[in-house]
Formats: structure tokens, C-alpha cells, sequence
């Protein structure tokens, strides 16, 4: 137990140095774009590939297990809409980029602390902290919002694709189901939860990062625990923000 609070600790005074004394904005600029496109732009892929897939089999499993006449078709639609848009579309796609994008950041910075890099970065005067981790957290914070709109809307296309390419329902009854009883706040929800889980996914797997120890085989065990237990802390914060938000 006192290890779980000495890393809490750590991550703390971590997130301290990171949002203090910055370097030049110009260089920070470079860099946010620079982390937009590898964190945000090469994740484009898989979020679509995922989330076309699942919207598909929602869809499916919608129509296989409530056939019936007195359940209207429509309810599908509107079933898949709303589990891809309050929880798979920023908590599933975030567990599944934690893998991707958490593991890169991790090994990218434990790389750096193990070849001194950062010992360098230190010695010249630059805040390695704040320069390394900072551009990450906001190029998430800021991307991760709008691979969830992405990930909604190609996901709610798989579940009408699937429907005109199997004909188990009638497109017309998906697309009004899509219409039925929506609330603008859910997407605003939604977002929230991507924002967070992108600053958790990117502060927690810097942290295992920035503080590898060792060879190289040091960096990789510090790339798995940065992916579980960030997995583990978005499930966390998943279940805190649907009682603040939702209740």
C-alpha cells in the first residue's frame, strides 16, 4: 500500500514540474503538432476500423435478441446510437488507444531516461519535463475529443451498412431510431470523458516513462504497467464521471 502512495506521490510532483516553468511557446507549438499527428492523426485508422466493426455487431446483436413483433425495429437504431455514444465511442476506443498510444509514450520517453537523454535535457537547463510531456497531454487533451465524433459517427454507419447488407432490419426503422429522443448533452458527455481519459492515458504513461530504470528490458516491463494501470484508472474515472455527469 505505501508503494501504491509513493507513485502517487511521484506522479504528482511529476504533473508539478510538467505545468510549471515552460520552455518558449514557439517550440511548444511545434511540438503539439508535432505529438497531434503521432498521437491523433495515426490513430485515425484503427479508431475507424474498431469502431465500423462494433457498431456493425451492436446492430446485429440488437436485432438477433430482441426479435419480437412488440418491439419496434426503431429501438435499435436508437440502442446503437446510444451505446455508441455514452460509453463505446470514449471509453472503449480510450481503453483500446491506451494500448497503442500509451505504450509509444512510455517507451519513447523510458528510451530517452535509460540512453540519458533527458540527463542531457537537464544539464542544458531545459525543463525536460514540461518539454517532453507537456506537448503530449495537450495534443490528446485536444485530438482525442475528435476521434470520439469520428468513432460515433462511423460506428452508427456500420449499424446501417449492416442493415441494408443483411437485410435482418429495415434501413428506414434504423435511421429513425437514430432520430428518436436525442440529447445534444450526451455527445457533450462524451467529450468530457475523452478529454480526461486522453490526459490519463498520456500524464500516466509519461510517468512510468520518465522515471525507467535500466536496460531496455526495464523500458518495456515500464511500457506494460503504464497501459494496465491506466486502463485500470479509466475504469475508475469512467464510473466517477457517470455519476457527476449523468446522475
Amino acid at each position: 500500500m505505501l508503494k501504491v502512495f509513493e507513485l502517487i506521490g511521484h506522479y504528482f510532483i511529476l504533473m508539478g514540474k510538467v505545468f510549471s516553468r515552460p520552455e518558449k511557446s514557439a517550440i511548444y507549438r511545434r511540438r503539439i503538432l508535432y505529438e497531434m499527428e503521432a498521437i491523433g492523426i495515426d490513430s485515425i485508422g484503427l479508431t475507424a476500423i474498431i469502431s465500423i466493426f462494433i457498431g456493425a455487431v451492436i446492430t446485429l446483436q440488437m436485432c438477433i435478441n430482441l426479435e419480437s413483433p412488440f418491439i419496434p425495429q426503431s429501438l435499435i437504431g436508437y440502442a446503437t446510437r446510444e451505446t455508441m455514444i455514452l460509453e463505446f465511442s470514449s471509453t472503449v476506443v480510450a481503453l483500446i488507444l491506451s494500448g497503442k498510444v500509451g505504450s509509444a509514450i512510455a517507451s519513447e520517453i523510458g528510451t530517452m531516461r535509460i540512453t540519458e537523454q533527458i540527463d542531457a535535457l537537464e544539464i542544458m537547463g531545459v525543463n525536460s519535463a514540461s518539454y517532453l510531456i507537456l506537448p503530449k497531454i495537450v495534443a490528446a487533451v485536444l485530438f482525442f475529443p475528435l476521434l470520439t465524433i469520428l468513432s460515433i459517427g462511423i460506428g452508427i454507419l456500420g449499424g446501417y451498412l449492416i442493415s441494408c447488407a443483411t437485410g435482418i432490419m429495415i434501413p428506414a426503422n434504423y435511421i429513425e431510431g437514430l432520430h428518436f429522443d436525442f440529447r445534444p448533452y450526451s455527445i457533450t458527455y462524451s467529450l468530457i470523458k475523452s478529454a480526461v481519459f486522453a490526459y490519463i492515458i498520456t500524464s500516466i504513461s509519461a510517468f512510468f516513462g520518465y522515471y525507467a530504470k535500466g536496460n531496455s528490458l526495464e523500458v518495456g516491463k515500464a511500457s506494460t504497467r503504464a497501459v494496465v494501470v491506466s486502463s485500470v484508472v479509466i475504469m475508475i474515472f469512467n464510473l466517477i464521471l457517470t455519476q457527476v455527469l449523468l446522475i
